[in-house]
């Protein structure tokens, strides 16, 4: 289990209503200018403990795996303008988290990854498990 920091700015608008259903749907999210969040990300493994090491998976090496696949990627940056992943995905909580699993999978050993936390604020949390996601 591993938690990380990042910041970075998003605009929330689907190219597939019109600005007026935009703005409906995602209220002061959808400001022209975008916006931006400091997100909490909680990485959780799981898997066989190492009876020699007595860990899951060493910490140093998770900490390496979400530096590429969450800070490199998304921290400091317009998500929309600066990440090609959502040029064409709309930058909700949801979709960062569905983009955070997606790079750590491609990292991690097969099958150890459990799940994703994306803390937008204390309130709004996104849980995805891959195919499972959870809102809190």
């Amino acid at each position: 289990l591993a938690q990380i920091l990042t910041c970075c700015a998003c605009l929330p608008h689907s190219k597939s209503l019109s600005d007026e259903e935009n703005l409906k749907l995602f209220g002061k999210c959808n400001n022209p200018n975008g916006h931006g969040h400091n997100y909490k990300v909680v990485v959780t493994v799981r898997g066989e403990i190492d009876p020699v090491s007595g860990m899951v998976m060493n910490l140093t090496d998770l900490k390496e795996y979400m530096q590429e696949a969450i800070m490199e990627p998304l921290d400091h940056k317009n998500l929309d303008k600066d990440v090609p992943y959502f040029s064409e995905v709309v930058s909700t909580t949801e979709n960062v988290a569905v983009f955070i699993w997606d790079n750590l999978q491609r990292l991690l050993p097969q099958g150890i990854l459990y799940k994703v936390e994306v803390h937008e604020t204390e309130q709004n949390v996104v849980v995805y498990k891959g195919e499972e996601t959870i809102v809190k």
